[in-house]
C-alpha cells in the first residue's frame, strides 16, 4: 500500500506522531499530551508539578524546556523522516507556577536538506512564558515504514 499516496500531510504527521508517541516514555512519564499535529505543526501541554518546582517557587526551567523540545521533536518529525534535535535555544519570559497548563505550540520555520529550524512558543492561559529556536537534524528513517524512499 502506498500510504503517501492514501494520506494528507497533516494525516501522515498524525501517523508519525502515534508512532513516535508509542516510544516517547520521557514525554509520557512527565504528564504530557499532544493536543493537535498538522504538518510541520505541534501543540503538546503539561501541568506543572510539585516535584517540577524549584527552589524559587517556580517551574524549574529544565521542565518548561523539556516541553518545548518535545513540541519540537513532533513537529521535525512530522514529514516522516527521523529527525533529532541538532541545537536548542531558550528564552525564558516568565515564570511557570505550580499548577500552570504549559502549552507548547512548535511551528516548522525552515526545511532545508537534512536541516529544520522550528520555533516554540510556551504559554500559559495564553500568556507567553517561553520561546525556543531549534535546529533539526534528519538522521535516516521513517516513521511510517511503507513511506520510505524506494519503498512506494
Amino acid at each position: 500500500m502506498n500510504v503517501k499516496a492514501t494520506l494528507s500531510p497533516d494525516d501522515l504527521a498524525r501517523a508519525c506522531a502515534e508512532a513516535m508517541w508509542k516510544e516517547d516514555d520521557a514525554s509520557k512519564g512527565l504528564g504530557m499530551e499532544i493536543l493537535e499535529i498538522r504538518a510541520g505543526e505541534a501543540t503538546l501541554a503539561m501541568t506543572v508539578q510539585p516535584n517540577m518546582v524549584n527552589g524559587h517557587s517556580i517551574a524549574h526551567g529544565g521542565f518548561i524546556f523539556t516541553l518545548a523540545d518535545s513540541a519540537f521533536a513532533f513537529a521535525c518529525n512530522s514529514h516522516n523522516e527521523r529527525a533529532v534535535a541538532a541545537q536548542g535555544n531558550i528564552s525564558f519570559i516568565r515564570p511557570g507556577k505550580l499548577g500552570d497548563r504549559l502549552v507548547a505550540t512548535a511551528r516548522e520555520i525552515s526545511r532545508t536538506g537534512r536541516s529544520g529550524i522550528y520555533d516554540v512558543r510556551v504559554t500559559v492561559d495564553g500568556t507567553v512564558i517561553a520561546e525556543l529556536r531549534g535546529h533539526s537534524r534528519t538522521i535516516g528513517g521513517a516513521w511510517v515504514p511503507a513511506t520510505e524512499p524506494g519503498k512506494e
